[in-house]
């Protein structure tokens, strides 16, 4: 990866900041959530679970694997170190989830009817100054939560633009529900949207500064070993995700039925993209 063109570099930062910049979706949707129908956002939620389970398995720990296998000239030492790469990324993410308490963490997903209660407490003037804080404190955690994703995002898209386009939409789609975490309760606490918008959009560029100071405290060190262990990080990361964040959201926000096609879907279109990118 030493002597990338800066325009790779621009490109895959760009990619990761309009994925985190999608949570200012979720927070101009937050203003007009109702008693709605959200199958949309259950298919999107399912999809991105779907392009990042594909991608994870048969792209980036495979490319883990490679590196791993190249640096010590043997596939079984190979497998062994991006396998245990691969479980630490996971590690990383539920370490990450436990500091944060369930009340504030943006991925203890709220039903509709739970985002109905927030309103109506909004309601009661004595509870706006809880209500206010629970925000802040969802934009904290999603901040926290969007660093790991960032660096995944921006790595991958250095390394493979088709693999770092299909993460940053999956990323994006999974943003914009933790965008409506931390602009709902803000909104309906205090009535102003810009400070909604505005708090739900700086906790999306959380993933922007996380690919940055992963690529300026790793870019000196890259290589075979940097990248097995970058690459196997990330696909934990990504399954993490997937399993404990998207799906359960997807569940919520649909059901069992638009939860599966979303992730074939996803599953699909991300198997033509690498297909498709090989043949070129």
């Amino acid at each position: 990866m030493h002597g990338l063109p800066f325009e790779t570099i621009l490109f895959a930062f760009m990619l990761t900041l309009l994925a985190g910049m999608s949570t200012s979706i979720g927070a101009v949707l937050a203003f007009f959530s109702k008693s709605k129908n959200y199958t949309i956002l259950s298919l999107g939620l399912g999809f991105s679970a779907g392009v990042m389970i594909y991608v994870s398995f048969v792209e980036i720990l495979v490319k883990s694997k490679e590196s791993f296998t190249l640096l010590y000239s043997n596939e079984i030492t190979g497998e062994a170190l991006s396998v245990l790469c691969f479980f630490a990324g996971i590690l990383l993410s539920a370490i990450i989830d436990r500091l944060i308490p369930d009340d504030v963490n943006p991925h203890e997903t709220k039903s509709n009817s739970e985002l109905l209660e927030l309103k109506a407490d909004a309601k009661n003037q004595k509870s706006n100054l809880a209500l206010k804080r629970t925000g802040l404190f969802t934009a904290l955690a999603i901040a926290i939560h969007n660093f790991p994703e960032g660096f995944a995002t921006f790595v991958s898209a250095l390394h493979d633009p088709t693999v770092g386009i299909s993460i940053a939409f999956a990323i994006a789609i999974h943003n914009i529900p933790e965008g409506m975490a931390v602009s709902l309760p803000i909104y309906h606490a205090t009535g102003d949207k810009k400070s909604a918008f505005w708090y739900a959009t700086l906790s999306g560029l959380a993933e922007p500064v996380g690919a940055l100071v992963g690529f300026f405290l790793l870019f000196p060190f890259m290589g075979g070993a940097t990248l097995g262990i970058t690459f196997g990080l990330v696909a934990g990361i990504m399954i993490y995700i997937s399993f404990d964040e998207l799906l359960p959201a997807a569940r919520v926000y649909g059901n069992a039925h638009t939860t599966i096609v979303g992730i074939s879907l996803g599953m699909l279109v991300m198997a033509i993209s690498l297909i498709g990118f090989k043949l070129v």
